[in-house]
């Protein structure tokens, strides 16, 4: 059998956006992926769904595999011939044993290749304002372990030297060992009024970060009761912070938001939050199917030219349309007969991505608003196509036919509640530490309901800021008992976004 081959990737420090080109493409052809406790988890999302994963963290010093049984793991999958990613937090080989499971893999004849990361030494204070070298403060930097090998009797780490050797010191997993650390650095010539910074889960919406100085930060830790993981970093830099501290003061820093979009629609809601500083939280509370039969929408397909106007309530009507048109063996050439309605902005764009013309577009999603622009000439008889999912309500058909057009609504697509567990949102909602949820259609709405059950609903979501990307949206909420807080006043993602960032500004 063909031995595999062990990719050595280093996931990066916990924003998911800082792992590196070439570790996704490898994260994308696994077979097996082996992952840690601080490489996010939604990098997995890149993983081939029928690859293994396996977890080996370790977290507060329990391991869930020692170390020799990791190394034997990797060995054993690639021998049997998988692509194995072995996913480590930061970079492997900085703190990461990499080396030692390098070294196993070459004892054992295992071909595999290092995929560099971005450390957490790097990038935690990069996210808190602090430049470890600056032309005005200092040339030098020097990575320390807090937490040397328990087993070795001497430290490797010459404090003599290192103390005043180097401008700035970056020290990792050395919050359990702070009072000692600052201890020994004061004791070897290090002034106590050095300032000192503690980042926690740096480069994260979660991220904390404590200053001080060499004289009182162990002090401070303990009263703000600073646990790993965290990294500590002692220089002059440290007070750069106070100027260059752009992450914690992005708009929606630390906000944990709730994303109870389709899955596979999710990113562009997910990455707007995240570049604003908030925590997303995927709950897909839709998951987007075919129809269970296509017999209605062929029937339609196939008869185009007799209709007037064909009406896109959605992305998704869009994307399945078209999909069952080309199967059919049809192209875009057979849509030259009836003039395009786009309901919003979004889908529109689906529409023109495609290069279909979009003829018409209302200022508003209200059925009135819709039949107003297409009755600019008599719709008396006229044939109307609306393609959707048939949970949609019929606000608009029903508009349409009492304005005298004939309407077809045929089932392009289903959408169905996913199979997830709900009880860890539950927890969170009954600890208090979600912000906001967003709603972007009524379906979301329902079915979140359905998901957390509506007996207690309003008491988990009181307090809780509501996002309804619009009118419709936030009219299903309310019929639900839940209100709307946030509604922007153009029904988009990136409004809603932006109605969110309007309402958390100057709050806590």
């Amino acid at each position: 059998m063909k031995i595999g081959k062990v990719y050595l990737i280093g996931a990066g420090p916990g924003d998911p956006g800082l792992i590196t080109l070439k570790g996704m493409e490898c994260l994308k052809k696994s077979d097996v992926v082996v992952y840690d406790h601080l490489a996010n988890e939604e990098l997995l999302a890149e993983v081939p769904a029928e690859a293994e994963r396996i977890y080996v963290g370790k977290k507060g010093g329990e391991h869930t595999l020692p170390q020799g049984t990791i190394n034997a793991l990797l060995i054993e999958k690639a021998q049997a011939g998988k692509v194995v990613s072995r996913l480590k937090g930061g970079d492997p080989f900085i703190f990461g044993r990499g080396g030692e499971e390098a070294e196993a893999l070459f004892e054992a004849g295992i071909p595999f290749e290092v995929v560099p990361g971005v450390s957490s030494a790097v990038a935690a204070p990069a996210y808190a304002g602090i430049p470890l070298t600056h032309r005005d403060y200092t040339s030098t930097v020097a990575l320390i372990t807090g937490h040397e090998d328990p087993h070795r009797e001497t430290s490797r780490i010459f404090w003599d030297k290192i103390s005043t050797g180097a401008g700035t010191l970056v020290c990792l997993m050395g919050v359990g060992n702070l009072s000692a650390i600052a201890s020994s650095l004061i004791r070897h010539g290090r002034s106590p009024q050095t300032p000192v910074a503690v980042i926690r889960w740096g480069t994260l919406p979660i991220q904390e970060t404590l200053t001080g100085t060499l004289a009182d930060i162990a002090a401070l830790a303990q009263a703000h009761q600073l646990k790993p993981p965290a990294i500590i970093v002692v220089g002059e830099v440290v007070a750069l912070r106070e100027k260059l501290n752009w992450f914690e003061r992005l708009p929606l820093f630390g906000k944990q938001i709730v994303v109870t979009r389709a899955a596979e629609q999710a990113g562009e809601l997910s990455q707007r939050l995240r570049a604003l500083g908030a925590h997303p939280i995927e709950f897909p509370t839709i998951e987007v199917i075919p129809p269970a039969e296509w017999r209605a929408l062929d029937h339609c397909l196939q008869r185009l030219g007799e209709y007037d106007w064909i009406v896109f309530t959605s992305r998704n009507a869009v994307r399945f349309f078209v999909e069952r048109l080309v199967g059919l063996g049809f192209d875009l050439r057979h849509l030259k007969g009836p003039r395009i309605c786009a309901i919003g902005p979004r889908t529109a764009e689906g529409l023109e991505a495609l290069m279909i013309r979009v003829d018409y577009v209302p200022r508003e999603y209200r059925a009135e608003a819709i039949v107003e622009g297409l009755t600019k000439e008599n719709l008396q008889g006229k044939r109307i196509l609306i393609p959707r999912s048939l949970m949609a309500r019929d606000l608009l058909p029903d508009a349409l036919k009492k304005a005298g057009a004939i309407v077809d609504v045929v089932e392009a697509y289903r959408t169905v509640i996913p199979q997830k567990n709900p009880e860890e949102l539950r927890d969170r909602l009954r600890a208090g530490t979600i912000d906001a949820i967003t709603f972007t259609s009524s379906s979301t709405v329902k079915n979140f309901v359905e998901c957390i059950g509506s007996r207690e609903i309003q008491a988990l979501l009181r307090g809780i800021v509501v996002a309804s990307i619009g009118p419709i949206t936030a009219e299903t909420a309310r019929g639900l008992g839940i209100e709307t807080t946030v509604m922007p006043q153009e029904y988009t993602i990136a409004a809603l976004v932006e109605a969110l960032v309007e309402h958390f500004r100057g709050k806590p």
